[in-house]
């Protein structure tokens, strides 16, 4: 029954993205996301060994999908703030995702190699680039990366009482936003 395996697998991740977006890594419960998932905590355990190999799984999941639904694409990196943008927007269970495993996770562990295999990746790209003169020198590859990474970020650490003040910007206002800081951070 390898297809009912993986569906209880993929089940589990989903009911557990939620979960950990909502409460956290230590404020998430297994019994919560056995339920919503239809299936129970043994099966939990079975799968990932324990709560924390689970939160694992979905960051992995979440760090694989996001570079397979938006490649970074070193000679136009407005675009691809833009399209971080997008996601972040349509998934906003992302930069949660991301926010927990900062708070709960930094310095605690080694390093999840997927991501860091997909942060080198992308620096490699952004140095080739430079490299090839199609892209500023002005910053390190890994520090334009970060600017990037965190200007796609932007709006989603607004506190509420600055989104109250972004209230009248529109969707597109922003990712303009994010597009243009992007660009000029690009100009030589």
């Amino acid at each position: 029954m390898v297809g009912d395996a993986q569906a209880t697998r993929q089940r589990l991740l989903q009911a557990a993205a939620k979960e950990f977006a909502a409460y956290g890594i230590a404020g998430a419960r297994v019994d919560r996301i056995a339920a919503e998932a239809r299936s129970n905590k043994a099966q939990i355990y079975h799968y990932f060994g324990s709560k924390d190999g689970l939160f694992d799984a979905v960051f992995t999941a979440l760090v694989v999908d996001t570079v397979r639904e938006v490649p970074i694409d070193a000679t136009d990196l407005p675009g691809y703030a833009g399209r971080l943008f997008d996601g972040y927007e349509a998934s906003p269970e992302i930069i949660r995702l991301a926010t927990w495993y900062r708070l709960e996770r930094a310095g605690s562990q080694a390093p999840l190699e997927p991501i860091l295999a997909s942060n080198r990746h992308k620096i490699e790209e952004i140095e080739r680039a430079q490299q090839a003169g199609r892209l500023t020198t002005r910053y390190a590859a890994v520090d334009l990366l970060a600017l990037v990474v965190h200007l796609a970020a932007l709006w989603t650490a607004a506190t509420p009482e600055y989104a109250t003040l972004l209230s009248t910007h529109s969707r597109a206002h922003r990712r303009k936003i994010v597009t243009d800081a992007v660009a000029t951070l690009l100009t030589p």
